[in-house]
C-alpha cells in the first residue's frame, strides 16, 4: 500500500504494508502476526496517533517527519533472548542511520540511538505468540519537538543531515535488521554482546545513573544475557535489568 504522497515504500521480495495514518504500527503488526504473516513483514505509517515507546511511554510521531515501522520477526529464540534481540535491533538502527545520513550515532543501553547526546531513535520488542514484533521509530526531518522533549530528542535533520530519504533509510534498516538477526541466531549471544560493546560509548567506563533504583556507578560491559553491568562506588557490581541509564 502506497501512502498518500508520491513515495513508495515497497521492498522487493518483502511484504510492506504502509498507511498514511495509524494508531500504532505495533498493533497492526501484532494482528498480522496472529494471522500468520511471514517473518520480515513490515508495517509502517506516515503518522501514528498512538505511537508506542518502551515501558508504556508514547512515541512522538509527527506526520511525515519520521520512519515509524514495526517488523514481524520469527526467530529461533526463546523469550529469555529478548534483551539480546533489543541490543541487536539497536545496533541495526545505528548502522542504518550512519549509512544513510553520514552521521555517527551512539548507542545507549539498552537501545537508544543518540546524536549529539540526544535521542534520535528508539526500539521496543513485544512477543506475539511465536513471533516478536520489533517497533522502531527514527526522527528524520523533525524541525522541532514539544517543550517536554526538546532537551532530550533530536532528528537527523537537526543533527546535520537534512534531506535524508525515508525510503532509503527503510531499505538500509531492513537489511541491517536481517544481518544482525542472522548474527544473533548463527554466531550466538556473545557476538551481539561484543558488537554492542564496540558500538556504544555507554557500555564500558561511563559514569551513569540507572533508572532502576536510582543506582549510580561506572558501566563495565554487558553480561551474556544482554543486561548492563554497573560497578558502584563501593565496589559492588550490579546487574541493571530494567529501564535505562543516563549520564551521571
Amino acid at each position: 500500500m502506497t501512502p498518500s504522497g508520491a513515495q513508495s515504500f515497497d521492498i522487493p521480495g518483502r511484504i510492506v504494508k504502509w498507511f498514511p495514518s495509524a494508531d500504532s504500527t505495533m498493533t497492526i503488526a501484532a494482528q498480522m502476526a496472529r494471522e500468520g504473516c511471514p517473518s520480515g513483514t513490515v508495517v509502517g505509517a506516515d503518522q501514528q496517533t498512538a505511537g508506542m515507546g518502551r515501558q508504556g511511554r508514547s512515541w512522538h510521531s509527527a506526520p511525515g517527519a519520521g520512519l515509524y515501522i514495526s517488523v514481524v520477526l520469527r526467530l529461533d529464540l526463546g523469550k529469555e533472548s529478548i534483551p539480546l534481540l533489543m541490543l541487536a535491533l539497536g545496533i541495526a538502527t545505528q548502522q542504518a542511520v550512519a549509512e544513510v545520513s553520514g552521521l555517527a550515532p551512539d548507542l545507549r543501553w539498552p537501545n537508544d540511538v543518540l546524536l549529539d547526546g540526544k535521542k534520535c531513535a528508539g526500539i521496543l520488542a513485544n512477543m506475539e505468540g511465536d513471533a516478536i514484533i520489533a517497533g522502531i521509530g527514527i526522527n528524520v526531518s523533525h524541525e522541532s519537538f514539544p517543550p517536554e522533549l526538546a532537551g532530550l530528542a533530536t532528528s537527523l535533520r537537526l543533527a546535520g543531515a537534512p534531506g535524508v530519504s525515508r525510503v532509503a533509510l527503510l531499505g538500509a534498516l531492513v537489511q541491517a535488521i536481517d544481518e544482525t538477526c542472522r548474527t544473533l541466531t548463527n554466531d550466538g549471544l556473545a557476538a551481539i554482546c561484543e558488537m554492542f560493546t564496540h558500538a556504544s560509548s555507554y557500555a564500558q567506563g561511563r559514569r551513569v545513573r540507572a533508572e532502576q533504583d536510582g543506582i549510580e556507578g561506572v558501566t563495565c560491559g554487558v553480561n551474556s544475557a544482554g543486561f548492563l553491568l554497573l560497578r558502584q562506588d563501593n565496589g559492588l557490581e550490579t546487574v541493571i535489568l530494567t529501564g535505562g541509564v543516563r549520564p551521571a
